[in-house]
């Protein structure tokens, strides 16, 4: 059984990394460092001329995942403007104040993704991970129209929600898609596997300089930058084929 690997980016040049070091598909942000934002316009144009799928992280904001109308509207726009980049999909996520999935705000942003003329996948992000009852909340992802769930199993790190990572797994069936998330590197690898998903997320990040002490005084920067590692890509991506074929 064949797995696949999708690689976070959040610049030029991690897009380039990712796809030089075989990559199976994108998820394009801005802003890893709060687990992902919605990217530029010209990133996203960049992207779009991409030779794999690029799925379109629409989080307008960090912090929570409960939506006032006006960013809901936002992440809309979002989804629109991925359509009409001809992107492959778009990453969403919404929850009520009470961590319960927003089904009648995530209903809508289904239907302005089916109603865009282009056929968008659609990924239910780790909003998903904040759910008290993850089955329900795997339901009513399958229920509203999803390809995919992204989640590291309910817990801060994808190694530490196996567990609930194989129960969504055998719940899920064929119905839906559970990607693994958080934490996905060669050394935690083969015991996600274990729990049977067939799509990783990785970041796949190294530092790529200390840090100038100049532009960290100013704010311009917090610390060593992270970039999207060529080689962590490709042996990663090495690891899961190797271990689909054992």
């Amino acid at each position: 059984m064949r797995r696949l690997l999708e690689v976070c980016v959040e610049d030029i040049g991690g897009i380039e990394a990712a796809i030089e070091g075989g990559a199976d598909r994108l998820e394009l942000c801005a802003a890893l460092a709060v687990g992902g934002l919605t990217p530029p316009a010209s990133l996203i144009a960049a992207a779009a001329q991409a030779p794999i799928p690029v799925h379109l992280l629409a989080r307008p904001r960090d912090g929570n995942f409960s939506y006032t109308a006006a960013e809901a509207a936002l992440v809309a726009a979002d989804i629109r403007a991925a359509a009409e980049a001809g992107l492959a999909g778009v990453v969403i996520g919404a929850c009520s104040t009470d961590y319960r999935l927003d089904a009648a705000m995530l209903a809508g942003w289904v239907e302005v993704a089916r109603g865009t003329g282009h056929p968008l996948s659609l990924t239910l992000h780790r909003a998903f991970d904040l759910c008290s009852d993850p089955l329900a909340a795997l339901e009513t992802a399958i229920g509203l129209g999803f390809d995919r769930i992204l989640t590291s199993g309910c817990a801060p790190k994808a190694i530490d929600g196996r567990e609930t990572l194989a129960a969504l797994v055998r719940a899920a069936g064929d119905r839906l898609t559970i990607l693994a998330g958080s934490g996905i590197d060669a050394t935690t690898l083969p015991a996600i596997l274990e729990t049977g998903v067939r799509e990783v997320h990785a970041s796949c990040r190294s530092p790529l300089e200390s840090g100038d002490a100049q532009e960290i005084a100013f704010g311009f920067q917090a610390g060593p930058r992270l970039a999207t590692d060529r080689a962590k890509v490709c042996a990663l991506g090495k690891l899961l084929q190797a271990q689909a074929s054992a």
